[in-house]
This record gives C-alpha cells, sequence and structure tokens, in this order.
C-alpha cells in the first residue's frame, strides 16, 4: 500500500509540468464587441473567462489535472465564439451568435454551470437574462432598460 500512495504522489507531481496553454492571445480593440454598456458589462462577467482573449486564469488553472480540464475549456470557447474577435464576423455569423447565446442562456447551459460551482458571481440574474433575450433580439438595450419594440 505504501509503494502505491508513494506512486500515486510521483505522478502527481509529475504530471504538474505537463505544458498547458494558458495564453491570453493578442486582441486588436477594433474587433472587440461594440455592444451597449449593460451588455457589455454582463458578458465580461458571465462570459469572458472563456470566450475571449481576456481570460482570468485562476489559481486552480495551474494544478494539473484540473489545468488540462479548464485550458481545454477556454480553447474551445474561444473556438466557438470569441466576444474580442466579434466584429470580425459577418453580421449574419454574428446574429446566429447571438441567437444561440440566448438560446444557451434561456436553457440555463451558459455560464456553464461547473463554472458556476467556483464562480458564483457569474450567475446570470433573471434581470440580466432580460436583457441579454432583448440584446439577442435586436431590440434597443439601454443603461438598465430595455426598450422593447413597438409592435
Amino acid at each position: 500500500m505504501k509503494k502505491v500512495i508513494i506512486g500515486l504522489l510521483v505522478v502527481i507531481v509529475l504530471i504538474q509540468f505537463w505544458p498547458v496553454d494558458r495564453s491570453n492571445p493578442e486582441s486588436d480593440a477594433a474587433l472587440e464587441i461594440q455592444a451597449p454598456a449593460e451588455i457589455k458589462a454582463i458578458l465580461e462577467n458571465s462570459c469572458y473567462d472563456c470566450h475571449s482573449n481576456k481570460t482570468i486564469w485562476p489559481w486552480y488553472s495551474y494544478v494539473a489535472p484540473v489545468s488540462w480540464l479548464v485550458a481545454d475549456d477556454v480553447k474551445e470557447g474561444r473556438e466557438h465564439m470569441n466576444f474580442s474577435e466579434w466584429e470580425s464576423y459577418d453580421k449574419k455569423k454574428q446574429g446566429r451568435a447571438r441567437d444561440e447565446i440566448w438560446d444557451e442562456v434561456f436553457e440555463d447551459h451558459m455560464p456553464l454551470p461547473k463554472y458556476l460551482r467556483l464562480h458564483s458571481d457569474a450567475a446570470l440574474s433573471e434581470a440580466q437574462k432580460q436583457v441579454i433575450k432583448a440584446w439577442a433580439l435586436g431590440q434597443d438595450v439601454e443603461a438598465d432598460t430595455v426598450q422593447t419594440e413597438k409592435e
């Protein structure tokens, strides 16, 4: 039993040296999402760690094997949609992305539940969800007020 424990400790120490990409690529400010301040604040607080080049890498992202999972989630998130490159998307892609954002928020799939376990401040309130919905549907979003389109 002692050999097994020592072996596990050696493995745990050795996997800490496995390289993990925790980089934040340089971003062109002109490509950053241009959205109303209220939307931008919500996205920065709840989405940017995985969907931008401005990831804040927490302490646990430096401890394997968790670091592998975090880095993979960020890589996948950036590949799927990156707010640091939003303005490089054509209008059609931006529209699809807004629709998808609302779908994911509505279904409580985003922010990821596993992310929220350690980042409860990223949870979206019902009011924030309504602001995202209005923005996704192309309605005007003013500071703290959602202006609905007249029918």
